[in-house]
């Protein structure tokens, strides 16, 4: 332990040394004195540089950013080990770069613990938050218009797991800039396994930034990219189901997505994918006023819920807490809003809620924030908002239906007051 303390005080002086040490001559007669040796490698202040997006990127290797964020919470290295489920060695070494940290979901695990965004460990630091729809829609939709595979840059490995990331944690101007390239290099590479989640994050996107027929196109390109493989196929259905709910298609979104949810066969790997398919179609059939239909989906979910565990490749983010939230959802799409307020009231106190991903809380808490205003509680509505906006600023500032509800709960009188800070922020007027 004393020896591990005095490792973390040099970390502190690391953090804090570089230029401060004033520069000229020592005075004759002065030695130099030998640098200390230290557990980590001696690097220099770290160079901060900008990306295209005009995102701040740090330098620093990803396990000095680990260290810091582990002094800064008090942890020691056993402590950190213990809450990650691995050896003290292994924090150890991830902190001196011996042992790499590339996995999205073990970034996302000690991030979770550090309770920091993993963007922050990957060494990207937020932006403001603009409000509105970002520039660059259309170079999403010239890259969707072309049909020939024309060979280019390889994909890099991780390059769609970061797109993941970026859209997990509702960083939507960074990932509009990012889809293009990211589709033309996917295209020339003419994998299945590349080409289907980057159409299926496109998709994802353009539904949430108003352009639902261009998010239904990106799906069926998905379908189509995904060959033979019935798990892939299962994955792109999800998109085409949540495109045509977002187009008012709910009687088509439930019959695509039951439909493939039946192809998968009953095997484990397979249970995310189903358990996420049938409560898309649970929600479509409650769009569609099928609310025993929607209720029996929902049951079977919860099966495979139960069941479902582990690692999540597809990004689907299955889970009891999912059956749950859907459960409010589908209340809420029903008409019954007072059953999903009430439901809402115990599912924030569910284990899991602050693991799920920042767009899918955020988003769940937009449709709440409807179902608030739906029961004349314009407060609990403003509160909704506000607590999706902490969460996922672009989620309540870049999404036009969200800026129309902010709108309606703004009109009421008197306007809540952290709604009307929103109206503000998005350039509404009351």
């Amino acid at each position: 332990m004393e020896a591990e303390c005095r490792a973390e005080t040099r970390i502190r002086r690391a953090e804090v040394s570089g230029s401060t040490r004033p520069s000229g001559r020592r005075p004759s007669g002065v030695f130099s004195r030998r640098p200390r040796r230290t557990a980590y490698p001696p690097t220099t202040r770290p160079a901060r540089s900008r990306t295209g997006g005009g995102s701040v990127t740090d330098e620093l290797p990803i396990g000095r950013r680990v260290a810091r964020w582990r002094v800064r919470r008090r942890m020691t290295q056993q402590m950190l080990a213990d809450r990650l489920g691995r050896s003290k060695s292994w924090v150890d070494k991830v902190e001196r770069g011996v042992r790499s940290l590339d996995r999205l979901p073990v970034i996302q695990e000690v991030a979770d613990v550090l309770r920091v965004d993993p963007l922050t460990l990957l060494g990207a630091t937020r932006t403001p938050t603009p409000a509105g729809i970002p520039e660059g829609v259309e170079g999403i939709r010239t890259a969707l218009a072309r049909y020939d595979a024309v060979p280019g840059r390889p994909v890099p490995a991780g390059e769609v797991g970061h797109a993941w990331l970026a859209y997990q944690h509702a960083h939507y101007p960074q990932l509009v800039r990012l889809l293009p390239g990211l589709l033309g290099a996917a295209q020339g590479h003419g994998a299945p396994e590349v080409l289907v989640p980057a159409y299926r994050i496109t998709s994802a996107l353009l539904v949430k930034l108003g352009e639902a027929d261009l998010g239904w196109l990106a799906a069926d390109r998905a379908v189509g990219a995904a060959g033979g493989d019935p798990v892939l196929a299962a994955t792109a259905a999800l998109s085409v189901g949540q495109a045509l709910r977002a187009l008012g298609r709910d009687r088509l979104a439930l019959a695509a997505t039951v439909a493939a949810a039946g192809r998968l066969d009953t095997a484990p790997a397979g249970w995310a994918v189903r358990g996420t398919l049938l409560l898309q179609a649970a929600l479509a059939a409650a769009g569609c006023g099928a609310a025993g239909r929607a209720g029996e989906l929902l049951g079977q979910a919860d099966d495979l819920g139960v069941r479902a565990g582990g690692d999540d490749p597809h990004h689907t983010g299955f889970g009891p807490l999912a059956v749950e939230l859907a459960r409010v959802l589908v209340a809420a799409r029903r008409g019954d809003a007072d059953e999903a307020v009430r439901r809402h009231a115990a599912v924030r106190r569910l284990p899991g809620w602050w693991r799920l991903p920042a767009e899918h809380r955020a988003a769940y808490l937009v449709d709440v924030a409807r179902a608030y205003l739906r029961v004349g509680d314009l407060r609990g509505a403003a509160r909704a908002l506000v607590d999706a906006d902490a969460v996922a600023p672009c989620e309540v500032r870049c999404r036009p239906t969200v800026r129309t509800l902010i709108a309606e709960v703004a009109a009421g009188q008197p306007a809540p007051a952290g709604v009307a800070r929103l109206a503000t922020l998005v350039g509404l007027s009351r």
